[in-house]
């Protein structure tokens, strides 16, 4: 029998990528770097950009998010000083607020369609508010919103 002249594929693979190492280290000065690993669109990397995004003098800015924190945070201290919020609770605080105002607006939009009306007054606001809010408290609301509005108009 013959010895088999066959070769190890993992001896010869170490072999054949250091040329190719070397290749890459005696490159010209004059020829392109290296292509940098680019990610798919939309992946972004930890630093939280996309990837071969390279630092600029420009910096991203952050998205605005409108929270109603500081008007709860305000309506507190009026009516109690001396008590604080932990964040939890205004986070809570701050979806509650959210949901009240999807709740209403979404009644007056209705209330506008039925009477084939474009636009939300505070006629359909005030309708939504004693729909949608329980009995004094949509009392109450209502007296509110009226005071607003007659302050708005006379300023």
């Amino acid at each position: 029998m013959a010895p088999k002249a066959e070769k190890k594929p993992s001896a010869k693979r170490p072999a054949e990528e250091e040329p190719a190492a070397e290749k890459a280290e005696k490159s010209p000065a004059g020829k392109k770097p290296k292509a940098e690993k680019r990610l798919p669109a939309g992946k972004k990397t930890a630093s939280g950009k996309e990837g071969g995004e390279k630092k600029q003098g420009k910096k991203k800015s952050k998205k605005s998010v409108e929270t109603y924190k500081i008007y709860i945070f305000k309506v507190l201290k009026q009516v109690h000083p001396d008590i604080g919020i932990s964040s939890k609770a205004m986070s809570i605080m701050n979806s509650f607020i959210n949901d009240i105002f999807e709740k209403l607006a979404g009644e007056a939009a209705k209330l506008a369609r039925y009477n084939k009306k474009p636009t939300i007054t505070s006629r359909e606001i005030q309708t939504s508010v004693r729909l949608v809010l329980p009995g004094e408290l949509a009392k109450h609301a209502v007296s509110e919103g009226t005071k607003a509005v007659t302050k708005f108009t006379s300023s």
